[in-house]
């Protein structure tokens, strides 16, 4: 006889796919962090504009605001892991094009925002396939676990990305910065090749995108909550979440730190996340995860809008923390809840929608937040974020508050 499966706040660590997927993810996630901190650093040097800094952030995000949900359809109708291995190399591509240009003084804004552009396209296909691709790892009962699990990864590798890149770019430069990224991407490779899943079941070409795409938003549309949650992420991100690109900004501007200040502050707000993510993860399915979104937006907008105010490091530092956390509290429990209400066939459409509204939406946050840092300053930028984050989620607690789900 073979023993029971054990059963925990944890259980998706249960699944040897999982565990593997995870550790590619934790290193990969790693470099991808490390280059993003160097990169807005970059910018800022090569432009000394925060409108500029803005703008790549917006250009890397535009590809995903046009192709995500395209991808989510063909999610649903090719091999998943395949499919993200390739996408994953062409990224590694894009690390070593990046790090050759800066090593050799080649660099500007305009390849910088081309290079941004090329990742968003991959990200764009590579997102929603990564996150259909979930419900391949675990079991259906663990999706929740697995969820939180992968978000506190990928907010450790917030946490140790930063803090080796602002090392890193006062000791040997950015440059190093992107060829460390380039390197991580082979141990999510390695794990990806790994993976010991059954032949995957590939619908046939001929069916109609348009057809497959109106039957993903007529069941978001359809489905109260799904909606809520969706059109409240959808203003999180335009509103509040963008703010965050503006973090070296306010670094250098607001709290008059260096790149290794910069990379504390980037690290404190993965810090947070990283943790409220294992609390999640930990509390199991004994949460509504409805009520916990939206009480966390509007969380969320009362901290940003103290961290706009904030008049020393000291005092931003936590801050960044708590905001970190409650970005995480909201992000997996919109995740979880959609993940469990969604039927299987729909999977890769719905988290297609969910990519569309959390990464293809930055493009408009972007350049907004960048516009008001430059013209009436960053601190600013972070008051009238959080302010309009606090209203958004006090409009979801007030419709939804004692009705059913909540």
């Amino acid at each position: 006889m073979t023993a029971p499966r054990a059963i925990g706040p944890f259980g998706a660590l249960q699944s040897a796919n999982f565990r593997l997927f995870l550790g590619g993810q934790l290193v990969s996630l790693c470099g991808t962090w490390l280059q993003s901190v160097a990169l807005s650093w970059l910018v800022l040097q090569l432009s000394n504009s925060p409108l500029t800094v803005g703008l790549v952030a917006m250009l890397g995000s535009l590809p995903i605001l046009l192709f995500t949900l395209y991808g989510g359809v063909i999610a649903d109708r090719v091999d998943k892991r395949r499919t993200v291995f390739w996408l994953q190399a062409a990224m590694l591509l894009e690390a070593l094009i990046l790090a050759g240009l800066t090593t050799f003084g080649l660099v500007t804004t305009t390849w910088v925002m081309v290079l941004a552009f090329t990742v968003g396209l991959l990200t764009a296909f590579e997102v929603p396939m990564r996150q259909a691709l979930f419900a391949d790892l675990v079991e259906r009962k663990d999706l929740g676990s697995a969820i939180a699990l992968n978000s506190a990864v990928y907010n450790l590798a917030r946490v140790l990305g930063p803090a080796l890149g602002g090392v890193l770019i006062g000791l040997v430069g950015v440059a190093a910065c992107f060829y460390l990224n380039a390197v991580s991407y082979v141990a999510v490779l390695w794990s990806l090749r790994r993976l010991d899943l059954p032949k995957a079941g590939v619908k046939p070409p001929s069916i109609d995108a348009m057809q497959s795409f109106r039957e993903g938003l007529r069941f978001i549309w359809k489905s109260t909550w799904p909606r809520t949650l969706m059109l409240m992420a959808m203003a999180l991100t335009i509103f509040g979440y963008c703010v965050l690109s503006m973090l070296a900004v306010y670094a250098r501007d607001a709290l008059h730190l260096g790149a290794g200040g910069y990379g504390i502050i980037t690290a404190a707000v993965g810090l947070g996340a990283m943790l409220a993510a294992l609390g999640l993860a930990a509390a199991g399915t004994r949460l509504r995860h409805g009520r916990l979104a939206a009480w966390s937006a509007s969380g969320f907008g009362v901290v940003l809008l103290l961290v706009g105010l904030a008049p020393s490091p000291w005092v931003a530092a936590p801050l960044l923390l708590l905001t970190g956390a409650l970005i995480a509290t909201t992000g997996v429990a919109t995740n979880t809840f959609l993940q469990q209400q969604v039927p299987d066939e729909l999977r890769g459409r719905i988290m297609g929608f969910y990519s569309f509204v959390v990464l293809g939406m930055v493009p408009f946050g972007s350049l907004q937040v960048g516009f008001v840092a430059e013209h009436f300053g960053v601190r600013t930028a972070f008051v009238v974020c959080g302010g309009l984050s606090l209203l958004t989620g006090l409009v979801v607690v007030w419709r939804r508050r004692g009705r059913d789900g909540w």
